[in-house]
């Protein structure tokens, strides 16, 4: 209203200075542009206050546009601008996520555990076969293994019998076993043994794999392994009562780990120094999957043992960290002619220790052919300090 006043006040003073149609019209053209400003700047703020004063955060189709994946900028509370049933529906929504992920990682863990065990080949020897059954109790989710016989079963005894039994597991699940009884003295034992697998729903069960093992018992050393089978059940009909005559296969010599060790040679003061730095992946001899490791370390001149070492005992762990170093005075002449036999042991407190795996480490005959070349570095570097993995030797 202020700009109307303003436009006849002026209308007015163009008509007192000339009373010519010109005049006149000009002041009329110019308060009509003045109108027509001040209704433009009006109908803009009031749009913008009716946008403050609305509704906030909606779509067009009228859902909430504050999704779980929006960023919430620093200092501003999410629960001040979103009305309370929509942080419910997110907070379900969220809750609902982690379970999801869950059941699509254990999906596709148990996909690669069966795919891992499924082979088809030929056993590379010929170690026997196994008879067993297999039955599902739908009522009571539970699985019945009927281990029976097996057949041509080799020789692991003096005598030209093995003492065999079989060692049973679902895997993953390697904790709990079940065994057989013991046959003595026989190539074709007949064990005719059931065993139930309770709360087991047929969904659980086909992301599992039966694995039989055959060992030969021994009452004063650890166990022979005979041969080994896997089953992934997902590849079995339980509809019907199926039974099965598998061949054995003779087990993968697993790999016993690795080693990381230094050289150096000081031929001023004939200084020969070992450091045993740590070892990773060192295989399991303990019934809880660890071991016990240390290692023991021979200076020998030939086939002529000269001198022991040992390290501390590391309990319970597959990468034990040692950072031992040993010195053994070897002269000069004698650097090449010499070696250190490196064995990394499993200490037990009842038995014998048992050995993990070595290396020799000599200028002409390792153990392989980097344990050569390490010698042969430390050699033609002297005074320097040659750090090197080594792959451990079961013998």
């Amino acid at each position: 209203m202020i700009v109307w006043f303003e436009f006849v006040a002026r209308l007015q003073t163009h008509a007192s200075k000339t009373e010519s149609a010109t005049g006149i019209w000009s002041a009329v053209s110019r308060g009509f542009e003045i109108v027509v400003a001040f209704f433009e700047y009006y109908s803009t703020t009031a749009r913008a206050q009716l946008e403050t004063a609305g509704t906030p955060n909606k779509t067009p189709s009228g859902t909430s546009s504050n999704l779980a994946g929006t960023s919430i900028p620093e200092g501003k509370s999410a629960g001040a601008t979103s009305p309370a049933p929509q942080n419910k529906a997110l907070q379900n929504v969220k809750n609902e996520h982690p379970s999801t992920a869950t059941e699509g990682a254990e999906g596709n863990r148990s996909i690669s555990l069966v795919d891992m065990y499924i082979d088809n080949s030929e056993p590379s020897e010929n170690v026997g076969q196994i008879h067993f059954s297999l039955e599902y109790d739908f009522q009571n989710t539970t699985l019945i293994l009927r281990i029976i016989q097996g057949k041509e079963l080799p020789a692991k005894d003096l005598s030209g019998t093995s003492d065999p039994y079989v060692r049973v597991t679902l895997l993953p699940d390697k904790k709990h076993r079940l065994e057989t009884k013991i046959k003595r003295r026989t190539l074709n034992p007949r064990w005719n043994e059931t065993f139930y697998f309770e709360g087991f729903p047929i969904q659980k069960l086909q992301s599992r794999v039966l694995h039989l093992h055959v060992f030969d018992y021994d009452r004063f050393s650890r166990d022979d392994s005979i041969g080994e089978v896997f089953l992934p059940l997902c590849q079995v009909d339980f509809s019907e009562k199926p039974s099965f005559w598998k061949a054995l296969k003779p087990p993968a010599k697993d790999k016993c780990g690795e080693l990381l060790t230094s050289l150096c040679y000081h031929p001023s003061n004939s200084i020969l120094t070992l450091t045993l730095l740590k070892a990773r992946n060192l295989k399991a001899k303990d019934i809880n999957g660890k071991s016990d490791p240390y290692v023991k370390v021979w200076l020998q001149f030939g086939d002529k043992r000269i001198e022991k070492r040992k390290t501390a005992i590391f309990k319970c762990t597959l990468n034990p960290v040692f950072n031992d170093t040993f010195s053994f005075n070897v002269p000069w002449e004698k650097i090449r002619e010499c070696s250190l036999d490196v064995m990394v042991m499993d200490f037990d407190n009842i038995g014998r220790n048992e050995l993990i795996g070595r290396i020799l480490l000599a200028g002409k005959n390792g153990s392989g052919a980097s344990e050569t070349k390490h010698w042969q570095d430390m050699i033609t570097k002297p005074r320097q300090t040659i750090v090197q993995w080594h792959r451990l030797k079961p013998e």
